[in-house]
């Protein structure tokens, strides 16, 4: 792909494909798609055509509305994720299918579909909504036919690796959770369904008080918060695996050395779990320093058990669903150290544990990995739509 002179004032794009030097054309959506409206499928049988809604596939049925792969967007309720739909398929009278004209690529309307932020075309106070005007009414550049081929032509591939990517995310996440089931006794029962071979001692029943220090923080006060330093986090920063990136808050190194010293920080190894907001999100510290908000976290320190499979145990199954029943509160839920340490720990022995600790470490660095692709992809996608259209 050739980049375009910033200098250059033509209506081109900075970044395309060799052997196209055109300007692009200003036109309407009117001018090059036919937006048509999706009608009520219930008078019709079962069969084998798609019926789409707004979320997508909802059931199947004997009649096509067309017959024509076309692009499927919101009319009411989801406007802002525009998808392809393939021929035959029906549309319910919430979802518009919108069919290229003459000489338009189906893949590159898709792609200018996409990049639009519909939801600032929406004329509702209450349910988002659009209208075929308009839809019919926003304007895009175009180039010749030639030249939308090789842009739809590279999108619809950069689409089908991220689908890809997500399907491989989703295989192993649920090959996680059916693990997560497996691998650990259910309730009342001694031993799991699945372990490795050379176990079959049955599994110790412990409260997690007696195997783990239950603990958080010292109150920070508003004034202690400082622009750089020593991040600070709550429970907002915290998601299973690890830190979010959104960090925003900070104390001085001086505060950070002076709770340390008369008090103590987490240590790399120790858990902190959630405790308020979304519960039971779980990162094992590493070796960064920080500290973190009294209250919105629970820290698990001087385990007895090995700390990956701790870790495991209330990611999933059996633990987690114990971690989440001890919440108190009638209205807002939230978890405490008193009912946390009455938690029902089922463990094996040390070597099990370890076996098992490191069988999900493994998983979860893999699961990380394909996440971290799949999240790049999107972004260099993002990057592309940004800079392949005027």
């Amino acid at each position: 792909m050739a980049k375009i002179d910033d200098s250059v004032k033509k209506k081109v794009p900075e970044l395309r494909f060799p052997g196209f030097t055109d300007d692009w054309e200003e036109r309407k959506f009117a001018d090059f798609i036919d937006v048509k409206s999706g009608k009520d499928y219930k008078h019709l049988n079962s069969g084998s055509i798609p019926v789409y809604g707004t979320g997508g596939y909802m059931l199947s049925v004997d009649r096509a509305l067309s017959d024509i792969d076309a692009i499927g967007i919101g009319r009411k309720g989801t406007i802002d994720k525009p998808y392809l739909l393939k021929a035959p398929f029906w549309t319910v009278d919430t979802l518009f299918y919108a069919v290229p004209k003459q000489n338009i690529d189906l893949q590159f309307s898709l792609s200018i579909f996409k990049k639009i932020n519909w939801k600032k075309f929406d004329e509702s106070t209450g349910v988002p909504s659009l209208s075929k005007t308009v839809i019919n009414s926003v304007g895009a550049s175009v180039p010749s036919y030639e030249e939308q081929q090789k842009i739809g032509s590279f999108f619809q591939q950069l689409d089908e690796t991220i689908a890809l990517h997500q399907r491989k995310l989703d295989l192993l996440k649920e090959q996680k959770k059916g693990y997560l089931q497996k691998m650990f006794p259910k309730n009342g029962e001694k031993v799991p369904e699945l372990r490795f071979t050379g176990f079959a001692d049955d599994w110790e029943e412990r409260k997690l008080g007696e195997v783990a220090t239950l603990s958080s923080s010292k109150r920070i006060h508003l004034s202690d918060y400082v622009t750089e330093g020593i991040p600070f986090y709550r429970g907002g920063e915290i998601s299973t695996g690890g830190i979010t990136g959104n960090q925003e808050l900070f104390i001085s190194q001086e505060k950070f050395d002076e709770i340390k010293e008369k008090y103590g920080v987490p240590s790399e190894g120790d858990i902190l779990v959630t405790a308020v907001g979304t519960l039971g999100n779980l990162w094992k510290v590493d070796s960064r320093r920080f500290y973190y908000k009294d209250g919105n976290l629970i820290q698990i320190s001087k385990m007895q058990v090995n700390s990956d499979y701790l870790l495991t145990y209330f990611t999933g199954g059996i633990g987690k669903k114990r971690l989440l029943d001890s919440a108190a509160g009638s209205n807002q839920k939230a978890l405490t150290m008193v009912k946390m340490r009455e938690i029902t720990v089922d463990f094996p022995s040390e070597d099990e544990q370890k076996k098992i600790g490191a069988f999900f470490k493994s998983l979860d660095d893999t699961i990380t990995l394909h996440q971290r692709k799949l999240d790049l992809l999107k972004e260099q996608k993002k990057g592309f739509l940004q800079k392949m259209f005027v």
